[in-house]
């Protein structure tokens, strides 16, 4: 039989596995792997490494931040996702006072309806009270299974209290839905901003110092125990410190339900930006950190004490970052969903020896697994969705913001050499980006409806 499309002769990446073979595919779906396959369209992949569509589990579009707006709606956003080889992102509802979960469900669902690729959400729990655990229900029948809490971030009305969280996870658990958390100790950081002194006060430089690392590690300690008497699965975002790894490696030991994330800049960048010229433009929370701290994450990646790598992408142009009055009235955020693949391939692969698998681990096969989305999400397998990136090993290119399809002329890894690009990324059968352009329609990508105690998620 001929296919709708056909992968043929790339050397396909499984996290077990690699083979050569061709990818059948059929309804936007895979329909067969093995050798001699004709389509109606093929893809030459000789040459080339065959990976499943890159999931973000950590965007941040058109999101407001101190005051601004991001720089990448979910047009422009996810554009920029199909030319890094990301197939799939899950954002954030934006939680506003006086809506419920489900309204800010329902707004988010017609902000996204440019996106060319899928689009899941998580749940935002902006300042949440104990009492209002009955919305919970109604988010999930809604589609969405992951909840996120802030444990800083007071003086914005944002966080979430250690009796509200305890009520919310208590909620959760008995839905079978998962708690994600911002894990920053507000208190610790109250006390270290008011310790700043002189030029620190005000420069980017005191920014770490405001944030520092125990703070990080104290507040995953406190949330992962809540999570383990209220029997919730908890998972922790942007692990940026080897203290927060500490606390998520305790909760492990103990066999807490707990998995985390990183992020690319906490693998790659250190606080010495921070006395840069451009130290404004690296504001981000929790902040970069010491050359040790990136190394304590490596090893937790090649030891799968980390479970997934996103983003948290959230950009701003260098206009939106200027620094006019104190580091901490900045909009916090970088971009990052079109550099996700290229840099852990080049950084984790090519210069650390990590397994290819790891990477299809880390960036696709453990967020479908951890946020409902498998088995249509996260695999090259017959039945799944043919998410399918098309990627060159070999290849070598210079990061700029110049040649990125991200909305902002701005890149935290600017001028770095990387090896390996993606070359064709397939999303859902359809061709979305080749030949160095993005060729995906505005509004193709679907709205994901997740389900809890099943493993796939429903398109709406």
């Amino acid at each position: 039989m001929a296919f709708d499309l056909v992968v043929r002769g790339g050397t396909v990446v499984t996290p077990e596995q690699q083979l050569v073979t061709d990818i059948g595919v059929a309804n936007g779906r895979i329909a067969a792997l093995g050798g001699g396959l004709e389509g109606r369209v093929e893809i030459d992949a000789a040459g080339m490494l065959v990976l499943p569509g890159a999931i973000d589990a950590h965007t941040h579009m058109a999101a407001v931040a101190g005051g601004g707006t991001s720089a990448d709606d979910f047009l422009s956003g996810t554009r920029a996702a199909a030319a890094g080889g990301v197939t799939t992102i899950v954002d954030f509802t934006g939680a506003r006072e006086g809506r419920t979960l489900v309204e800010d469900i329902a707004s988010r669902r017609v902000a996204s309806g440019e996106a060319i690729i899928d689009v899941a959400l998580h749940a935002e729990m902006i300042g949440w009270r104990a009492g209002r655990e009955g919305e919970l229900a109604a988010a999930v029948d809604a589609g969405v299974t992951s909840f996120k809490f802030y444990m800083a971030y007071g003086d914005l009305g944002h966080r979430s209290d250690t009796g509200a969280l305890l009520h919310a996870f208590r909620g959760i658990a008995s839905l079978g839905a998962v708690a994600t958390v911002h894990a920053e100790d507000d208190n610790i950081i109250g006390a270290a901003r008011r310790r700043l002194v002189g030029a620190e006060e005000t420069s980017m430089t005191g920014l770490p110092r405001s944030r520092p690392a125990i703070a990080e590690g104290a507040a995953v300690t406190a949330a992962a125990y809540l999570a383990e008497k209220a029997g919730a699965r908890l998972h922790v975002c942007h692990v940026s410190s080897a203290l927060g790894l500490e606390a998520v490696t305790r909760a492990k030991e103990r066999s807490v339900a707990l998995s985390a994330e990183t992020c690319p800049q906490y693998l790659l960048l250190t606080e010495d930006v921070y006395r840069e010229a451009e130290a404004a433009q690296y504001a981000v929370m929790p902040p970069l950190r010491s050359a040790a701290d990136t190394e304590a994450l490596w090893a937790a990646l090649r030891d799968g004490r980390i479970d997934c790598v996103a983003t948290d992408h959230c950009p701003f142009r260098r206009e939106q970052k200027r620094l006019t009055g104190v580091f901490d009235e900045l909009p916090y955020g970088l971009p990052g969903v079109e550099t996700l693949l290229p840099l852990l391939f080049s950084e984790g692969v090519v210069r650390r020896r990590m397994p290819l698998e790891a990477v299809v681990r880390l960036l696709a096969e453990a967020p479908s697994r951890l946020f409902g989305l498998a088995p249509a999400k996260g695999r090259l397998a017959v039945g799944a969705d043919a998410d399918i990136v098309v990627f060159d090993p070999h290849a070598t290119w210079e990061i700029s913001a110049d040649v990125l399809h991200m909305n902002t002329d701005f890149s935290p890894y600017e001028g770095m050499s990387v090896t390996g690009r993606v070359v064709t990324t397939v999303a859902r059968g359809d061709v979305v980006y080749a030949a160095g352009g993005v060729v995906g329609e505005p509004g193709r990508g679907r709205f994901l409806e997740r389900s809890v105690g099943q493993s796939s998620a429903r398109t709406a």
